[in-house]
């Protein structure tokens, strides 16, 4: 089965009731007519936020791996009757099939850990940056790295130093950290103009 392949133990399971899209969307500056990519975007809650704040002129592109999560989002763009979103069943660790520099504003929420723990991070960060445009947004939303639920195991959490040193591994330049709710942060990162 595709999932177990990579580990991805928490498919289906989504943090809508824990964590607020416009929270982060607003964190990271997203404004109308933008690309956004909804990296790992699972059920797609932040993908219908975004949605709104792009508005006509904008697109988003709402990608994971899980089929089930794709198809309760497709059903709620269907039911909103959403034009401005785009679902991509995609294996992230292979390929974001998205043309290059394409990209204003990427969004990975609660997914990186995931990558970091199969030893995926190469593929994953070398396709987000191909995607972005130069000095384009790349934001990581992941758990605070604390004991207990929600969320990973302690082990598994990364901490927001963590998530900086990846990045800027990965070529990426850190542009700061800020809580966005009660058990998140967000790293934000821009892609070098080379």
């Amino acid at each position: 089965m595709q999932t177990e392949k990579h580990g991805h133990k928490h498919h289906g399971k989504s943090t809508r009731e824990i964590i607020d899209p416009q929270c982060v969307l607003k964190a990271i500056g997203l404004n109308e007519g933008q690309k956004f990519l909804d990296a790992g975007c699972g059920d797609g809650y932040i993908s219908m936020a975004a949605s709104k704040r792009v508005q006509d002129d904008g697109r988003v592109y709402a990608m994971d791996a899980y089929e089930p999560s794709l198809d309760s989002l497709r059903e709620e763009i269907k039911q909103n009757e959403i034009r401005n979103i785009e679902v991509i069943l995609a294996d992230m660790t292979v390929n974001i099939p998205l043309e290059d520099n394409l990209i204003d504003m990427c969004v990975m929420a609660n997914v990186l850990h995931g990558f970091a723990i199969e030893g995926t991070l190469k593929p994953v960060l070398d396709e987000i940056r191909r995607v972005l445009k130069p000095g384009g947004t790349f934001a990581v939303v992941e758990f605070n790295k604390t004991e207990g639920p929600p969320g990973p195991s302690y082990d598994v959490k990364l901490s927001p130093e963590n998530v900086e040193t990846i990045l800027e591994e990965y070529g990426f330049t850190v542009g700061g950290t800020e809580e966005v709710g009660k058990y998140h942060y967000l790293v934000e990162s821009f892609k070098k103009i080379v």
